[in-house]
């Protein structure tokens, strides 16, 4: 029987948390799902936590050799025998109605991807308080709103296969942002869909991703520019908007260095100045790196003399 859904799970050195990512895929309400465990390459215990998982004959398992996330994911898609094909991060989970809600969605072919909301757990799997919930995300044909902001959480979307067959997978010469340059590809095309649930479980507090936030954002940059000068997204987005979606950016990591590195936050309100969009915001920011930098030095000084006492 041809599974209705196709979940790939690219998996590096997940071994203490793949389990439960597993467990939450066959936990769904919806029964007729096959699940693709792209082991790239791990050096850990994944291939005897995967191991036990294969006595379902919905889950199949391959070995790859470093091949990269991108790659990697798109080994799985390759692999994916349904017409529809959902990402699980191998250190998030899913809620069990999580996939039954998301394919009741598809109700026309413009509806190329289905996200839902997330709720955040730590390192441990232990549900974390979340902040009241903001504004819901934009559905339909959301080009110029993903283009400021990419709002779809990646273990949330479930896309249908044929995009890919029209707008590509995920491209290689990206090794961070992957799923945003897909989605500004996608939306070109096809119209986005939501469930306004939080069926996604996703983990925080490991990993080194802070430590990868000015690479991801000069990536986000470069995908961007991409996808307004060559993938035709300045025909359909107002440059306003694309003005606004790369100020906001710099204001973002301004924002996020301001009080760890204020020198470094000057210099990236200055580069959101380039663009006229935020121009208010990017100024205070200037102001408020720059009254941060002073306090640095000031408290800098005053250590040094206290020392030299």
């Amino acid at each position: 029987m041809t599974p209705l859904v196709s979940v790939v799970m690219a998996a590096k050195n997940y071994a203490r948390f793949i389990g439960e990512a597993i467990d939450s895929v066959r936990a769904q309400t919806l029964l007729n799902w096959e699940l693709i465990v792209i082991d790239d390459g791990s050096s850990d215990d994944t291939p005897a936590a995967v191991r036990p998982y294969l006595t379902d004959s919905r889950v199949r398992y391959f070995r790859s050799d470093r091949l990269g996330q991108p790659r990697a994911k798109n080994l799985g898609i390759g692999f994916a025998r349904a017409p529809l094909v959902a990402f699980l991060d191998a250190d998030d989970a899913w809620e069990p109605t999580k996939l039954e809600k998301q394919l009741a969605l598809f109700t026309t072919l413009k509806v190329g991807v289905v996200f839902c909301g997330r709720s955040l757990m730590d390192e441990q799997g232990n549900r974390l308080t979340t902040t009241q919930r903001g504004a819901r995300p934009p559905r339909g044909a959301v080009l110029p709103q993903m283009f400021t902001q990419n709002f779809v959480c990646f273990s949330s979307c479930a896309v249908r296969r044929e995009v890919f067959a029209r707008v590509g997978a995920f491209d290689p010469q990206w090794d961070l942002a992957i799923d945003y340059d897909l989605w500004l590809r996608v939306a070109k095309f096809y119209e986005f869909d939501f469930v306004d649930e939080e069926l996604v479980r996703y983990r925080t507090g490991h990993g080194n991703l802070s430590k990868k936030l000015r690479d991801r954002v000069d990536t986000a940059m470069s995908i961007m520019h991409r996808a307004e000068s060559r993938c035709g997204a300045a025909d359909d987005v107002p440059a306003e908007v694309i003005a606004d979606g790369y100020a906001s950016t710099c204001q973002t990591l301004g924002y996020t260095m301001r009080a760890s590195e204020p020198r470094a936050a000057l210099r990236w309100y200055l580069r959101a100045l380039r663009w006229p969009a935020r121009r208010l915001v990017s100024v205070k920011g200037l102001v408020a790196s720059a009254l941060a930098l002073r306090k640095t030095r000031v408290s800098g000084s005053a250590e040094n003399a206290t020392a030299n006492l």
